[in-house]
């Protein structure tokens, strides 16, 4: 299902100070005239951009309810600026939030994949502390990966990887997805450390929906169990996809993240 409605044009905030000062790009999608409803917003996974067949499939679905939606590449990634090197969860989140804020909503709606599923847990926790930030009225995450640096990398670490982080400073990884190498850095490493969420009850305070392959080759279906474990105190639903893989992009599993979106708004 594709939209014909040309995309918002692209725009960019300076987020940062100084020598640390990088354009993030965004893609907004206006609300129909008359609509008042909460605003779509895509976080991506590690690597990938706000282009990617889900995160144009969720701004499809805003245009076809009349909804506002908010996409934005990371720095390092896509159309934004920065070094891709420099990134860290702790500035992701940074740049999420202050793309959010550019927003005048009173509710939102976050769509995670992947990494974009820790941002999201951790985007919420902070714009509940803002009494100015829009109500997050439900979550949808997508092979969520909370806290995988130290759930899922550093536990694989070999000798090799290790050695790397030490005299490099980061190590490769052969993707399946980029004919270029994964890099994971020491300070992203360092920095996950410190956004973990999988330390004790998540309160979210709106419900979650998840889903989940359960042939997911990079965030096995049982992280997504234990997530589940930390959030008890939400309305949590969660969809595994017996024979869904970590991207969760064919036709069928569009639909499921549809619906998800649709029963949240």
């Amino acid at each position: 299902m594709t939209d014909d409605t040309p995309p918002a044009g692209l725009s960019r905030i300076e987020v940062g100070v100084d020598g640390d000062s990088r354009s993030i790009a965004m893609l907004i999608r206006p609300a129909a005239d008359g609509v008042d409803g909460p605003v779509l917003v895509w976080l991506g996974g590690y690597r990938s951009d706000m282009t990617g067949t889900k995160a144009v499939e969720m701004d499809a679905l805003a245009g076809e309810l009349g909804l506002a939606a908010l996409r934005l590449d990371y720095s390092g990634h896509g159309q934004s600026g920065g070094e891709f090197r420099k990134g860290t969860i702790s500035r992701w989140l940074e740049e999420s939030l202050a793309a959010i804020a550019t927003l005048a909503a009173r509710e939102i709606i976050l769509v995670g994949s992947s990494m974009g599923g820790w941002i999201a847990l951790r985007a919420v926790a902070e714009l509940k502390r803002s009494p100015a930030a829009p109500k997050v009225r439900g979550m949808v995450l997508i092979a969520p990966a909370p806290d995988f640096t130290s759930a899922l990398i550093e536990p694989a670490l070999g000798e090799a990887e290790r050695r790397s982080l030490e005299e490099r400073g980061y190590f490769e990884e052969h993707s399946e997805y980029s004919p270029e190498p994964n890099i994971f850095t020491r300070d992203l490493i360092e920095d996950g450390r410190q956004n973990r969420v999988l330390t004790g009850i998540i309160e979210t305070g709106c419900p979650v929906h998840i889903l989940q392959g359960m042939q997911d080759a990079d965030v096995p279906y049982r992280h997504a169990l234990m997530l589940v474990e930390h959030l008890p105190a939400d309305d949590v639903v969660l969809t595994l996809v017996r024979d869904g893989d970590h991207r969760l992009s064919r036709p069928q599993d569009i639909e499921r993240m549809r619906a998800a979106i649709k029963a949240l708004v």
